[in-house]
């Protein structure tokens, strides 16, 4: 009878155990599997990534859910299922300059006015104006440069001048009480403003059907305020690449070049959280080089070894060894879906790794174009992020 108990006692432990660990697992899977998954009409779902996690078949709360499943047994996440082709994109990898003009101003510092009594003020302070703000109205017209702006408040005559205002999204009315400046002659409003910004970045991929294309893989952000710079208009121009700064621990690397005169690529249209977006002219378009190739939904990319398509000495792009060392599907920054290593000699030797004006050079794995890198961990230049093609391509018109 002991002998008995002892072994029924054994074998609820054991039975405990297999459930705090089957449930553990279902647990670590749940957080690392994505909470939607696409594939082409007829292809089998599967995350590439976890081989033990299958779909269980059968619709979960509707018809656009499925189960996971853990060795096909284990129920681990219910997840939002995608039918779509995958697009067929020119993978790049060339460099291209970005010229920006904005939509409004951009606040980038504020300061106080010496007035006519000695005392320091800041008018656009006291009208709720913080460094990040963009003034997109001025007294009703709609401002695009440093220079309308200020025209506007020197000749106020003291008068207010009413703003329109827009900061995270959200616009709001103000009125600006110019002072007059005994040290400058003239009406001021206590505030610095940029109109434009410009830079050197690589293009990821062009759709040859429709011209367009995107780059950088993140968005242009404004140096002082790190706010998204809101895009009026702008152009992508063709840079000569000279060399490449090495980046070291610590420092990093940057490619060198500068703008060629007179030449253009086409229109940029849009800057936002995945990169920048333009449409090639049809002249660009005729002279577009690159294999075209289909992108990879996130869930068929692996960690493992992919390529690297980059120009670091001025000439045509190439090809460079890299390996993914992780994939995060459920990253709080859709810039960051991967991790990155370059193991390619060649590069290392040239530029050390990941480097400034590299961001967007596309990734390709399995014959697919599966991403683009978009920063360098300062600590480890042939290490960075990257992010899904998927995400990219999202932001396509």
């Amino acid at each position: 009878m002991q002998l008995r108990q002892k072994i029924s006692k054994t074998a609820a432990v054991l039975l405990s155990a297999l459930l705090v660990g089957a449930f553990g697992a279902a647990g670590h899977y749940s957080r690392l599997l994505p909470e939607h998954i696409t594939a082409a009409s007829g292809e089998q779902l599967k995350i590439a990534e976890y081989p033990e996690i299958s779909c269980c078949g059968y619709p979960v709360g509707g018809g656009d859910r499925v189960a996971l499943s853990l060795f096909g047994a284990l129920p681990v996440k219910s997840v939002q299922v995608s039918r779509s082709e995958p697009p067929v994109l020119v993978a790049s990898g060339m460099p291209f300059g970005i010229k920006l003009l904005m939509k409004g101003v951009m606040v980038t510092e504020l300061g106080d006015i010496e007035d006519k009594n000695g005392e320091s003020v800041c008018p656009a302070a006291e009208a709720g104006i913080e460094t990040g703000d963009v003034v997109c109205l001025a007294d009703g017209e709609e401002i695009s440069s440093n220079g309308r702006l200020q025209t506007i408040i020197s000749g106020s005559g003291g008068k207010g001048v009413s703003l329109r205002v827009s900061r995270g999204g959200e616009e709001f009315d103000t009125v600006l009480q110019p002072v007059w400046s005994e040290k400058n002659g003239c009406w001021r409003g206590g505030m610095w403003v940029r109109d434009s910004i410009a830079g050197i970045g690589t293009m990821t991929f062009v759709n040859r059907a429709t011209g367009e294309f995107a780059g950088l893989g993140h968005p242009i952000c404004d140096c002082d305020t790190g706010e998204i710079v809101p895009v009026s208009s702008g152009e992508a121009v063709p840079v000569e690449i000279t060399g490449a700064k090495k980046g070291e621990r610590g420092i990093p690397g940057e490619l060198l070049g500068k703008f060629v005169r007179g030449g253009t690529y086409g229109t940029l249209y849009k800057n936002n959280e995945a990169g920048v977006y333009g449409r090639l002219s049809p002249e660009a378009l005729e002279e577009l080089e690159g294999e075209e190739l289909p992108m990879a939904y996130s869930n068929e990319i692996t960690t493992g070894d992919a390529e690297m398509i980059a120009s670091v000495g001025g000439g045509a792009p190439e090809r460079y060894s890299v390996h993914i060392e992780r994939i995060d599907y459920n990253s709080g920054d859709e810039t960051k879906n991967m991790v990155i290593r370059i193991t390619d000699r060649r590069l290392i030797e040239a530029t050390g790794g990941i480097v400034q004006g590299m961001s967007g050079s596309p990734l390709i794995q399995n014959g697919r174009l599966i991403g683009a890198v978009t920063h360098v961990f300062v600590a480890d230049p042939t290490r960075g992020y990257a992010i899904f093609a998927e995400n990219m391509a999202k932001g396509l018109a």
